[in-house]
């Protein structure tokens, strides 16, 4: 399969590294696009990659392709995407797929349209620990789920690599609360309704940097599900989710350090559930690195088989109404019903 990443920023190195690890798979990048023709060639240069554009009406004009990697910023997932589903080529959309819930179901709608499968690049429920959590929960050790508390809180630095942050109108929610409700989706369902408290705790924002939602799910269970980026507890288990799930037997909690503790009828394991350092990766961000590879292959595998993938847009919408509801729940103080495509 011949690709092309459109964005070559801070984050869609990994991407590079991920698709380079590819080609073993069959999948190779054949050309990247940036904005920034320093960014483009230089990726170019470094990833072995045959051509480097600045414009995606170009890359799209040159270049013969089964998919394009989109990895710039959410305001033009949509443009990009549509050049993409005019040719016939599938697309795989960085998260947050756009700014808002029209924004994002007109990206979908246009693929559906078009008759072109797309994905969202929905990586953390592909992290190895977060991915063992679900195996435990798939063989019905602890029973049925009813009740969970999924965290994802650090005060580390990320504005020094993406300062643009501090004026985004929507923030916290829209950026690290998206993964962390995929994940409360991932393992306990679909939700019936949400309610959502944010803050703004550093005066630098213009935007909520923390926010606590409580989540009714359709099966009945209940999940709090937390998110900053102004946290001052120390130790910081940045880029760690942490997690508790409580079943009708027992219990899975994901400590730091990656050290997961199941519980079954009164009888509780242990062990470190890590994933390797691979050679581009580095701590404390290697599970997170990792995910990206993780995720491509899983697009990528499912597109092989003829299927949607896991993170199609369809079923990313469905994450997307989490994050919109949350917002409406802020503004209005009351629980809200996810919007439905």
């Amino acid at each position: 399969m011949r690709g092309a990443l459109i964005g070559c920023g801070f984050f869609a190195q990994n991407h590079l590294n991920a698709w380079r690890d590819m080609k073993a798979d069959g999948v190779e990048l054949v050309a990247v696009c940036d904005i920034d023709p320093q960014k483009a060639e230089a990726a170019a240069r470094q990833f072995g990659i045959a051509r480097h554009y600045t414009d995606t009406q170009a890359l799209f004009a040159a270049e013969k392709l089964d998919f394009v990697d989109i990895a710039t910023r959410m305001d033009t997932h949509r443009a990009i995407a549509e050049q993409a589903f005019e040719r016939g080529i599938r697309a795989i959309v960085q998260k947050p797929l756009a700014p808002d819930w029209n924004e994002a179901v007109a990206i979908v709608d246009a693929a559906a349209r078009a008759g072109v499968e797309m994905a969202v690049h929905e990586n953390f429920r592909y992290q190895v620990p977060l991915s063992a959590v679900r195996s435990v929960l798939d063989s019905g050790v602890i029973g049925d789920v009813t009740w969970a508390r999924i965290s994802f809180r650090t005060g580390y630095d990320i504005y020094r690599n993406q300062p643009y942050f501090r004026k985004e109108p929507r923030f916290s929610i829209l950026d690290v609360g998206i993964h962390v409700l995929d994940v409360a989706r991932f393992y306990l369902g679909e939700v019936e309704r949400l309610s959502c408290e944010t803050q703004r705790r550093s005066d630098l924002n213009l935007a909520e940097d923390t926010a606590t939602m409580m989540l009714r799910h359709t099966s009945g269970a209940v999940s709090i599900v937390e998110n900053t980026y102004e946290s001052r507890e120390l130790p910081d288990p940045f880029p760690q989710t942490l997690l508790v799930i409580e079943g009708t037997r027992g219990a899975i909690r994901m400590n730091p350090g990656f050290r997961m503790v199941v519980t079954v009828d009164g009888e509780t394991s242990e062990r470190i559930v890590d994933s390797p350092l691979l050679s581009w990766t580095e701590q404390p961000w290697h599970t997170a690195q990792e995910s990206v590879l993780l995720t491509q292959r899983a697009i990528i595998g499912a597109w092989r088989q003829g299927k949607p993938a896991d993170t199609s847009g369809e079923d990313n919408l469905k994450t997307f109404a989490l994050v919109e509801a949350a917002y409406e729940a802020a503004e209005t103080h009351k629980a809200v019903k996810p919007p439905q495509h």
